[in-house]
């Protein structure tokens, strides 16, 4: 049986939709670190900016800190991988996604459902979601979206608020008096929804009494409607998907439409059956799934940030690297890690791991379960960077790392994947240098595969040595070297080159002085690769 399936709300509500701002606004405890606040802070701002992405100077106004202060965190999350810099703008990199990774791996729940869920969309020919209660919000941890002209935006990790969802009425069947109290209290300081991005303002919020109706009715239905609450024309229907222990809702799956394909009473009447029987399917999943495997816990997740603290000096905050490093320490295998488990897993003194687990209990990010004194992540984890990442496709990913390629060998650089076909590759990003001549083929060309490069690693028999070189066989004088990009299960999925002048280096120079950086800026590709897509397909075009 699946360990820890129910709902990870902290207990005295800092569970709210609103839980980052009002924990913000609270006083942290005394020994709160606060230099983790600050980056956590960050953390939320970039996430809720447009593409992830603010100047240094916006992010000092959104926050209120220091510009020096800001200098620090954001050279800090840089070196931790979790943003790049890039002149003035600071932009949330695809590792960042680890954290959002650990939640979601010790809720075990997207691992066991995601196929069901996949597969009931593929069925129906609509969408299909699976979400969690997050306080009086729910936060959705997978996504299984038709791609239509009308299609939904929404995001793994969004937040909404409950009462605007159909999930939200089957989730606050369960909540307790101080439950709805904080609801009331959220809906009397933000009545329009400001608080909640991912959705529209609400232009004419509906009374409270709408939704207490309403969670009455699914308490009772075992199901529920959401008829254009977040905006016209969106329908759903969902249904709980019930822990085996305790009966409560792990998790809710809705079918989601739009108006011109289903009113919301023929999207409970054509399409509430087969949902109900799909979620007994899940049910059945959840009951007969083995229970986590005992494996030898990590050790020493975050021993590495005495170095860089040692080599960049002031402008590294150490106390902010092992307080998010302390977050990776869950997995699937451990969802619930006492104190002394957690010390041992990142090797930090259980003092030190102490104080940024309060921290993040603070934050809403982590809970702690009195019964057995353990603390579990809470679905708040995905607020940090995990929307906007959740979309990232292949040549986003790879884009930095080629402009940074680009300017080490000062040539030419470029991704490709194969074409449905198999006969030729379409270029799908690129970098190119300041050089009066160099290679200067467009994102969209089409190239026979068995003639580049980039095709003859991508082709079902790739060369043996792990790269290809092409000596002016496509173009009198151009040159290309090429390895493959593999995905989290080992499958070459795309193929990265450097191109140039034959008269700049000899086929010999091309192994020895380009084959090094260009394997490096592949693993590195694929190490992000790796961590953007462990719980969602990465588009690779």
């Amino acid at each position: 049986m699946p360990a820890d399936l129910t709902n990870h709300t902290p207990p005295d509500g800092s569970g709210s939709g609103t839980a980052p701002a009002a924990a913000a606004a609270a006083d942290p405890p005394a020994e709160a670190v606060t230099p983790l606040l600050r980056g956590i802070a960050v953390l939320h701002h970039l996430t809720e900016a447009r593409d992830g992405t603010l100047s240094l100077s916006g992010l000092e106004k959104a926050t209120g800190l220091a510009r020096s202060t800001v200098d620090r965190v954001t050279a800090t999350l840089a070196r931790m991988g979790y943003v790049r810099l890039d002149g003035r703008d600071v932009t949330l990199a695809p590792r960042l996604t680890e954290l959002g990774n650990a939640y979601l791996a010790a809720l075990r729940l997207p691992a066991l459902l995601s196929a069901r869920a996949d597969a009931l969309a593929d069925e129906l020919d609509e969408s299909v979601s699976l979400a969690v209660a997050d306080g009086d919000g729910i936060r959705f941890i997978h996504q299984a979206t038709r791609r239509r002209a009308m299609s939904l935006s929404f995001r793994i990790g969004d937040l909404l608020p409950a009462e605007r969802t159909a999930p939200g009425p089957l989730f606050a069947a369960e909540w307790t008096d101080t439950d709805w109290h904080h609801w009331r209290t959220r809906r009397a300081a933000d009545p329009h929804h400001h608080t909640f991005p991912a959705v529209p303002p609400a232009e004419h919020p509906a009374p409270d009494s709408d939704f207490t109706h309403r969670t009455a009715v699914a308490a009772t239905a075992g199901w529920s409607l959401d008829d254009q609450l977040i905006e016209p024309g969106l329908v759903a229907v969902s249904v709980p998907v019930r822990d085996p222990r305790t009966g409560t809702p792990a998790c809710v799956a809705s079918v989601v439409s739009h108006t011109s394909r289903h009113t919301a009473d023929d999207l409970r009447a054509t399409l509430l059956p087969r949902l109900r029987e799909a979620v007994r399917s899940m049910e059945h999943t959840l009951r007969t799934a083995p229970p986590p495997r005992p494996t030898p816990p990590p050790a020493g997740l975050a021993t590495w940030t005495g170095a860089s603290k040692q080599e960049l000096g002031r402008d590294f905050v150490e106390s902010l690297a092992r307080g998010l490093t302390v977050l990776t320490a869950f997995d699937e295998n451990r969802p619930s890690l006492t104190l002394t488990e957690v010390a041992k897993a990142t090797g930090l003194t259980r003092a030190t791991a102490r104080r940024a687990l309060i921290t993040h209990e603070h934050a809403g990010l982590v809970r702690r379960r009195t019964a057995d004194h353990t603390f579990t992540l809470t679905p708040r984890v995905l607020s940090l960077g995990f929307p906007p990442l959740s979309r990232t496709s292949l040549p986003q990913i790879a884009q930095p790392h080629l402009t940074a390629l680009a300017d080490r060998v000062h040539e030419s650089t470029a991704l490709a994947v194969l074409s449905d076909s198999g006969e030729e590759i379409q270029y799908t990003a690129r970098a190119s240098t300041g050089r009066v001549l160099s290679a200067r083929i467009a994102v969209g060309t089409r190239l026979p595969a068995h003639a580049t490069a980039l095709g003859r690693v991508l082709l079902p028999e790739p060369p043996a040595a792990g790269y290809a070189l092409v000596d002016e066989e496509l173009e009198a004088g151009l040159r290309s070297l090429a390895v493959p990009v593999h995905d989290r299960e080992g499958r070459v999925v795309a193929a990265l080159n450097v191109a140039m002048h034959a008269a700049r280096r000899t086929p010999e120079a091309c192994v020895t002085d380009i084959l090094p950086p260009l394997s490096q800026t592949a693993a590195r590709i694929e190490a992000d690769l790796s961590a953007a897509g462990r719980f969602r397909p990465v588009p690779l075009t």
